[in-house]
């Protein structure tokens, strides 16, 4: 019988089936009008690439179970250490009202940067208005710099930062083009938020 009619009429792959055929030895010739497989052997062969192919998708269905488990286990494990960030205390000054510091990690620091174009000059285009480009920025660097912050006292098992200000650095960087000229990069704003990793417990 032709394989490429067995595989029609089963909704199988031709070229997989031909494959699989192959394989596992089944009497298969090549012609000129396609593979042929002897009848005895059809039923058989059926069968067993039906059971191939269940096993084939219990074994794809088996690895999608276990990456949906693996991407549940990171999303708690990042939910988890969303909530301990959290949690964690911040203050510019060096103790907290009703908290003893029961262990000092050391200096730590959260760095976020950005960059704003400054614009061009021109009939349908204006240089970049820096000052409130750089106050809109400040709001998003310090937010990150201090949540980068919190992941540091985390990383070292703290609860709260002590001694925290913030270091702020602006750069207007330029450099030469190809005609010799002078090329005005964008600005660059940058901030550090600085503090000291501690543990912390409430008073009785």
């Amino acid at each position: 019988m032709k394989v490429a009619r067995i595989a029609s009429s089963n909704n199988f792959d031709e070229v997989e089936f031909i494959q699989f055929l192959k394989e596992n030895q089944y009497p298969v010739k090549s012609t000129i009008l396609g593979s042929d497989l002897e009848d005895s052997a059809v039923n058989g062969a059926i069968t067993a690439y039906k059971a191939r192919l269940s096993e084939i998708e219990l074994k794809k269905e088996q690895d999608r179970r276990k990456e949906e488990e693996k991407r549940a286990e990171i999303r708690k494990e990042e939910g988890a250490r969303r909530a301990a960030m959290s949690q964690i205390l911040i203050t510019s000054g060096f103790n907290f009202d009703g908290y003893s510091i029961k262990k000092y990690s050391g200096y730590i620091s959260g760095d976020d940067v950005l960059q704003i174009d400054r614009g061009r000059e021109g009939i349908f285009s204006n240089p970049t208005a820096v000052g409130p480009a750089m106050s809109k920025a400040l709001v998003s660097l310090r937010r990150n710099a201090l949540a980068e912050l919190k992941e540091a006292a985390l990383d070292l098992g703290c609860n709260a930062v002590i001694g925290v200000d913030f270091d702020y650095m602006t750069l207007a960087p330029e450099t030469v083009n190809m005609n010799g000229g002078t090329l005005y990069l964008p600005y660059v704003f940058c901030v550090t938020a600085n503090g000291n990793a501690v543990v912390i417990e409430k008073k009785a």
